[in-house]
């Protein structure tokens, strides 16, 4: 993992550091993805890898489905120990360093409104559903967390969406391919 880019890349890079053929490389890189450790997303008919981001990312694409190869109930005291009780964590992660969160960079260009997040409502995101060429539908990651924990709420399991890039990326093995008619239930069931 030491030895992976930071930035996408596909195989051939891995493959040179680990001195593998680069079908090789690619098998390893599919198990690390299929785990939810890389992403990947096809590019021009390969594919292309990158790391998940720590935060959100990697936690919640392992707790977005059920898995048998880890012990999910630990995983999930693990989580909220991590997030939410060692306050630490959070802290280091916001709080020091000379680039705070959400400092703003004197010449840099302001992200315009197609490029910030929004909560949309349900007739905005009933036209992004129409309009998604790929969709997914996943397992919420804090209410499947919270239900390892024994806090489980009445709320719908599966109702993380995901859509475009995302949604075609493999390792959105989190999630299942949606039609616009359940993507749709989804989005309604939020409301």
């Amino acid at each position: 993992m030491a030895q992976l880019p930071i930035r996408p890349f596909t195989a051939a890079r891995p493959a040179a550091a680990w001195k593998l053929q680069e079908h090789e490389a690619r098998s390893v890189l599919d198990a690390l993805a299929s785990k939810a450790i890389l992403l990947d997303v096809s590019q021009n008919e390969e594919p292309v890898y990158v790391l998940p981001p720590p935060m959100a990312g990697s936690f919640e694409f392992s707790m977005m489905r059920v898995r048998g190869d880890v012990d999910q109930r630990l995983l999930a005291q693990l989580f909220y120990e991590y997030i939410t009780v060692e306050e630490d964590f959070i802290k280091a992660l916001f709080t020091p360093g000379a680039t705070q969160l959400g400092r703003v960079f004197v010449r840099e260009p302001v992200p315009t409104s197609d490029q910030a997040l929004h909560v949309l409502d349900y007739e905005r995101a009933s036209a992004v559903i129409a309009s998604a060429p790929d969709m997914g539908v996943g397992m919420c990651y804090c209410r499947h967390k919270r239900q390892h924990l024994g806090l489980a709420c009445d709320a719908p399991m599966d109702i993380c969406m995901t859509f475009g890039a995302a949604a075609s990326c493999s390792s959105a093995r989190t999630s299942a391919a949606a039609s616009r008619s359940s993507a749709t239930a989804a989005a309604a069931a939020v409301g």
